[in-house]
């Protein structure tokens, strides 16, 4: 602990008091410093309503998690505002985001932002409100401004939020020159369920599903962030290594179903439907693969506080190795035609790329930053769990384009199965479930929790109040780093190349519509 700010490991807990509350002009400094001189990384940035208010209006804390991958922790510091601060992005772009977030959700006035527009569409807070998970209200998506463009050659193009398949909503708006696009602006918040407002008073029956189903498609990833929370705020919980391991196991069949089910998706943005065809099926496999260890493809009901619900058997172990080695055969087959096809290459070589310098500046995370030049993998820069002993190997690519994207997928695949046939073939033991009820949570606590899910870096934070119960429970999925690198990626772009940088992506709405 510093006079600035706290360090913690990930997956650690720390009493609340233990991080300094800063004068707001000094944790400016304190944040800036620690970003662009000492190479930190924004991993979250929220408010939570002050405990006792510091003057008439609204009293909020603002807390900022810095991730610090060379030393494997966390610096966290606070400060308190009424109702307004000037905005740290000019000098910290990757913050962009999350201060709409916070003027959105709070009402803030934050002074000296580039583009102060909601995030998620929400009518602004009831006056002298100061939480706005206390106070009920509609959502309304979609009514905002956008940049326009003047000129005999604009035009401006619409796209959802319904779209043609059968996808989550969210609105694209384009503005174009001829066929160039020379903007896009995404709308979101069409998904918002409210899942971190459920979530105060907790944790209780309904925590566990609804952190399960915050994005179903990464199930895995978000229930392992929650029990690691859980386990650092309740000591006693404490998972048998067998049990991590097995969280391990589960997590990288999630990063295999999710990253043969796209590089298909890619292959039907371009007609090369062989590979298409191919991996919607192999998809599947994986996904049988997790419903085979707990009865559910997509790992619900698998991770709990203190370990996991349901045993892998050396009988099943055995035979998902066998699955995955029949597997593994039919998606190499299937991804060999698609990165041998000239044609396809020529769709995605040099198509929405984004520079390792941008990437790095607005915080890209997971496969879309290593496909861009940017070493970002929790797995290795905050090893939690199994992790911390053993992970696949490190997959790289360069460019940040279309390419990159699918050619860091298709090395995570292999690194992955490597991985998984690896502990498979010396699974002995079966590991124990847990079954005891979860206990009281550290009063007046916060707790971190890093986890590399398949789209990059999610982190959920807890603040517990003095009964040990969720006061802020907050949850930073990648896509909410992401979504302005899609942005980004289709500047210069023609409009045609849309979906096939939208597909590299393959970002979540209801993870982000939180």
């Amino acid at each position: 602990m510093t006079d600035t700010f706290l360090t913690i490991a990930n997956g650690a807990a720390a009493p609340l008091p233990h991080v300094p509350i800063l004068p707001v002009n000094a944790f400016r400094e304190t944040v800036l410093d620690l970003v662009n001189r000492r190479q930190r990384r924004v991993s979250a940035f929220f408010a939570l309503p002050a405990v006792a208010a510091a003057g008439p209006g609204r009293s909020l804390e603002l807390i900022a998690v810095l991730a610090h991958d060379d030393d494997h922790t966390c610096d966290l510091a606070r400060t308190t505002v009424q109702d307004a601060f000037a905005s740290l992005t000019p000098a910290c772009p990757t913050l962009a985001w999350f201060e709409r977030e916070l003027a959105e959700q709070y009402g803030l006035v934050i002074t000296g932002h580039p583009w102060l527009k909601p995030i998620r569409f929400q009518p602004p807070m009831p006056d002298g409100a100061a939480d706005p998970t206390a106070h009920p209200r509609a959502i309304t998506a979609g009514e905002t401004g956008y940049f326009t463009l003047a000129g005999e050659a604009t035009h401006e193009v619409a796209v959802g939020p319904v779209h043609a398949g059968v996808i989550e909503p969210g609105h694209f708006r384009f503005q174009c020159l001829g066929e160039d696009v020379f903007s896009l602006e995404i709308s979101l918040g069409y998904q918002h369920r409210g899942i971190e407002k459920m979530l105060l008073g907790g944790p209780d029956r309904r925590t566990l599903p609804l952190l399960a189903t915050a994005s179903g498609d990464a199930t895995i990833a978000s229930t392992t962030a929650y029990a690691q929370l859980c386990e650092s705020l309740a000591p006693a919980l404490r998972p048998e290594p067998n049990a991590l391991l097995l969280r391990g196991i589960a997590a990288e069949l999630e990063r295999l179903a999710n990253h043969v089910g796209d590089l298909g998706a890619l292959a039907g943005d371009v007609a090369f439907l062989t590979t298409a065809s191919f991996c919607g099926r192999l998809r599947g496999e994986f996904l049988n693969m997790t419903a085979e260890i707990c009865g559910n493809r997509f790992g619900r009901n698998l991770v709990r506080p203190g370990g996991v619900r349901f045993a892998l058997t050396p009988a099943k172990a055995e035979k998902i190795l066998r699955w995955l080695e029949r597997v593994t055969k039919d998606v190499d087959n299937a991804l060999d035609l698609m990165f041998e096809a000239p044609t396809v290459l020529d769709r995605f070589e040099n198509t929405g790329a984004v520079s390792k310098a941008a990437a790095h500046d607005i915080g890209l995370v997971g496969p879309a930053a290593r496909a861009a030049g940017l070493d970002r993998d929790i797995r290795f820069s905050h090893p939690a769990g199994c992790y911390a002993k053993t992970a696949p190997a490190r997959a790289e690519a360069s460019g940040g384009d279309v390419l990159a994207r699918a050619l860091i997928r298709r090395r995570e695949i292999t690194a992955s199965t490597v991985w998984l046939k690896d502990q498979l073939t010396h699974w002995r033991q079966e590991n124990a479930t847990t079954t005891a009820t979860l206990p009281a949570l550290a009063p007046d606590s916060i707790a971190v929790s890093l986890v590399e899910a398949w789209r990059g870096e999610m982190c959920h934070v807890a603040v517990t109040d003095a009964r040990g119960a969720f006061r802020r429970y907050k949850i930073v999925d990648p896509s909410f780093h992401n979504w302005f690198g899609l942005a980004l990626a289709l500047r210069g772009e023609q409009i045609s190349h849309f979906p096939i940088c939208n597909k590299s992506f393959n970002l979540s709405y209801c993870g982000h519509d939180l």
